[in-house]
């Protein structure tokens, strides 16, 4: 007889560190009316929902929106939509008068082949994927004839996890119009009951306010909030919409609290908030390791004063020994133990801070991971914080992941402190520990994640898993931990019938929802346990994962969606991939640029630019090679380069240096970046110059002016400049090459830096074979040999000898970054360096490519 399988999901109602969140923008469709007149054309959105069925904290979210082309000729529009990285899109879809194209969800190197075909017929296969903080961006644009209508429909599913007591979903609102049906309609279904509901907006006025609607009642909630066109206008006789903000929703539901539990108080929280009975300490490591104190020291006032003076006389270093720093924690806290300094029962975190590779003591990364699990085992979860991008998060989330903690990347804005607090919060008030949830051996089977090192109040664990008996009437969990004096064990049990009756609710149901939040779950963590995998290990896990991705119809890691549109009379193919915050990569074969998607006419490019970025730095790709090579000008700020000049086509590109705000006490010299760059085309009558606070277009005599808060694409005669908002520029003249202006922000506040520009080159292939300049001489062949590698001064940096231009040249194999393929973090790429300027590589000297104006001919 067949063996009937049913899902099961127990909620212990005891983790979760991150929100729902999803953004809704506007279709862009932007035309130059006059020089300082770009708007929005033709498009209109007529109607836009979001309807979200969140059943047991597992949201389906359908995000449908509607549009029609009112104007005389065609026009691409595009949709746009944010959603939290932890959510797994399940399906996409245009309906283009009357005629569906759906999008099929396959394996990615399935979904690589078919859009490499696409892109060898000539078709242009568009950038659909983007990842930001702690969303991803969801993009493809389409062209839609005159009278047109299209109707976009996306669905995402994602587990809402529980942060400081509440789920939270967060909807990120911005149509940028006035929209004639707009509506969020939220229904909420949870089996235990609903025990508080809000809604609120940060765009919410007093009188948007009455159109909030919510409501919730035993197990049920609502939120609806549908504001009529008028409701929507900033002023009476406004075309502008209030639309524009957060829409936040949050509820938790009605649990029991069994036994008097001692709350377990937090280790390494901010000091502000750290309570008495805990014992702390503070490890540095640089080139060296410095223990504020010889042991795990108490909170007392006088303890967290003399801390807070510690800590604000701390100065960072260029050195950083992760190894000897971690092991002297642990060895700290064994000690800690062995000596009954602190509570036997007490749950101790190991809290990594770092904004660097390790480059002292040991220093292969595989090394310091098997050392780091061999001195915890298991004991202590170790959680890592990673300041930046000059780091290796993959790295930290790896060894996180096996020490049973997690990573978090603290990114360099103006709000790192807030992103610090967060994640102390999250792991700074464990209740139990040692928690594990047992089921009926012969009754269920594969069971997700079902014991847990910590749990944290205001957080939540869940498990899912199959139901194997078919006669089984009841379903028991047994759940032990370790609380702060005691241990505690107790039951809980459900009624299989009467929790099948419960999830009859259709109307705030959606169809199988406790297997596919099973398959959920049980995804995410085969993807995990993959990121510190090796070996057949690894290709187990990633085959297991891949079989629920393609069976249950999710976007991980693993598969790509792959969507077919029309496009003048042709199908195309685009592709969308999940993201993955340690090593964010393009679409297969897609150019990354730029971070919001566009779609022209183009052939496939090469996987490396020549660029300069940084301070500042060459990229020279060499495909004939699989190889670059990469070197560095110093020069005075104020200086202006030439880096490109095409006598032919009329091209030319300069670049300013600038400083940092001051030079640093023990710098050797002053950092310079670009802070201005200026592209020209003399056949066009075309200026642009990009510095890091506006973008100025002249074209002849006319001049329009953006900054980079705008988001903007233009087109007109030949030319294409695409801005995407406070990230890169795209400037595409005719048939000729491309470029791409990256722009980097620091922090305002930042004692040293500030904001920078970088230059990347797409199809330099289409210049004249005459160009030169500082780039532009390496647009066309160059070959080199590499001779005799030996070990350098640094001995994970060999040195070598090499052969270029008849020049004999010693060289370093090492790195720069390239921010082509991810513009917010970059990636390595290996290089041979090219010492003092790049003598011996460069025609003639440095110097020789100064010129004295950002638009003036070059020098000779």
């Amino acid at each position: 007889m067949e063996n009937h399988l049913v899902f099961f999901i127990f909620l212990a109602l005891i983790p979760a560190f991150e929100t729902s969140d999803f953004l809704i923008t506007q279709f862009r469709n932007i035309k130059k009316r006059s020089a300082h007149d770009v708007i929005v054309n033709g498009i209109e959105i007529y109607s836009m929902k979001i309807d979200s069925k969140v059943t047991s904290r597992f949201a389906h979210n359908v995000i449908t929106s509607r549009i029609v082309n009112r104007a005389n000729v065609s026009k691409e529009v595009f949709f746009d939509v944010e959603l939290p990285k932890t959510a797994f899109i399940t399906n996409f879809s245009m309906t283009i008068d009357g005629v569906t194209y759906p999008g099929h969800i396959k394996e990615k190197e399935v979904a690589k082949k078919q859009y490499e075909t696409a892109v060898s017929r000539g078709q242009t296969a568009g950038l659909v994927k983007a990842s930001g903080r702690k969303t991803e961006k969801f993009t493809v644009s389409v062209n839609i004839a005159a009278a047109s209508k299209v109707t976009f429909e996306l669905i995402y599913e994602e587990l809402l996890k529980r942060s400081f007591g509440k789920y939270e979903m967060l909807i990120k609102v911005k149509p940028k119009q006035l929209v004639n049906n707009f509506e969020i309609q939220v229904n909420i279904f949870e089996p235990h009951g609903i025990s508080e509901l809000e809604a609120q907006g940060t765009f919410i006025t007093n009188d948007l306010s009455q159109v909030v609607k919510k409501s919730f009642s035993g197990k049920k909630g609502h939120v609806s909030f549908k504001p009529t066109i008028d409701q929507q206008r900033t002023c009476a006789n406004c075309s502008s919409s209030l639309l524009d903000g957060d829409f936040t929703i949050k509820y938790d539901v009605k649990r029991d609290h069994p036994g008097d539990l001692q709350t377990k108080e937090a280790l390494l929280k901010i000091l502000e908030d750290i309570k008495e009975d805990d014992y702390f300490n503070f490890i540095l490591f640089s080139s060296d390791v410095y223990i504020w104190k010889d042991r795990l020291v108490k909170a007392t006032d006088d303890n967290l004063k003399e801390a807070k003076n510690f800590v604000q006389g701390m100065h960072t270093k260029d050195m950083t020994n992760i190894h000897s720093g971690l092991m002297k924690g642990i060895e700290m806290l064994n000690t800690a133990y062995e000596t009954n300094s602190v509570p036997q029962r007490s749950a101790s975190i190991i809290i990594m801070l770092t904004d660097g590779h390790p480059n002292v003591g040991v220093s292969d990364p595989q090394q310091i991971q098997m050392n780091v699990k061999k001195a915890i085992q298991g004991r202590y979860p170790l959680y890592n914080l990673g300041f930046g991008y000059g780091l290796d998060y993959s790295f930290l989330e790896k060894m996180a992941l096996e020490n049973k903690g997690l990573a978090r990347r603290i990114y360099p804005d103006s709000d790192s402190a807030i992103q610090m607090e967060g994640f102390y919060d999250e792991v700074s008030n464990p209740l139990l520990k040692e928690v594990e949830l047992s089921y009926p051996e012969n009754a269920i089977s594969d069971l997700t994640q079902n014991n847990f090192k910590h749990y944290y109040d205001g957080t939540e664990i869940v498990v899912a898993g199959r139901i194997t008996d078919n006669d089984l009437n009841s379903l028991t969990a047994d759940v032990k931990a370790q609380g702060a004096k005691n241990d505690m064990t107790f039951t809980e049990q459900a009624d299989v019938e009467e929790t099948a009756k419960a999830l009859q609710e259709q109307e705030y149901i959606f169809g199988d929802y406790i297997e596919r939040l099973w398959a959920y779950l049980t995804i995410q963590q085969l993807l995990d346990k993959r990121t510190v995998a090796q070996g057949e290990e690894r290709e187990n896990l990633t085959a297991e994962a891949l079989k629920l991705s393609l069976k249950y119809n999710f976007v991980t890691p693993l598969t790509s969606m792959v969507v077919t549109k029309p496009e003048d009379n042709e199908d195309k193919a685009a592709v969308a991939d999940k993201p993955i915050e340690a090593e964010a990569r393009s679409a297969p074969g897609t150019q990354a640029f730029p971070t919001h998607s566009y779609l022209y006419s183009h052939p496939a490019v090469p996987s490396l630019y020549t660029s300069v970025d940084g301070d500042p730095h060459f990229i020279i790709s060499v495909p004939q090679k699989e190889d670059a090579i990469c070197f560095n000008i110093n020069e005075e700020t104020g200086a202006v380069l030439n880096l490109i000049n095409d006598p032919v086509t009329g091209i030319r590109v300069s670049g300013q240096l600038i400083g940092d705000k001051r030079v640093s006490s023990d710098a050797k010299i002053q950092n310079t970046y670009f802070g201005k760059l200026g592209i020209e085309n003399k056949q066009m009558e075309l200026k642009l110059e990009v510095t890091p606070e506006k973008i100025t277009l002249q074209t002849g005599r006319e001049k329009t002016v953006f900054t980079w808060l705008d988001t903007v694409t233009l087109r007109q005669e030949g030319i294409t400049v695409i801005i995407n908002r406070k990230q890169n520029l795209v400037l595409s003249m005719g048939d000729g090459a491309s470029f791409v202006i990256v722009l980097h922000q620091v922090w305002k506040k930042h004692p040293l830096h500030q904001d920078f520009l970088g230059l990347y080159t797409l199809d330099s292939h289409k210049l004249s074979e005459r160009t030169h300049g500082l780039l532009g001489q390496f647009f066309h062949h160059i070959d080199f040999s590499i001779l005799e590698v030996h070990p350098g001064s640094d001995p994970k940096k060999p040195d070598a000898t090499m052969i270029v231009k008849n020049n004999k040249l010693t060289v370093t194999r090492g790195w720069q970054k390239d921010y082509s393929k991810d513009p917010e973090h970059g990636t390595d790429i290996p290089c041979w360096f090219v010492h003092n300027n790049g003598e011996g590589l460069i025609d003639g000297v440095h110097t020789d490519y100064i010129v004295s104006n950002i638009f003036d001919p070059v020098i000779n």
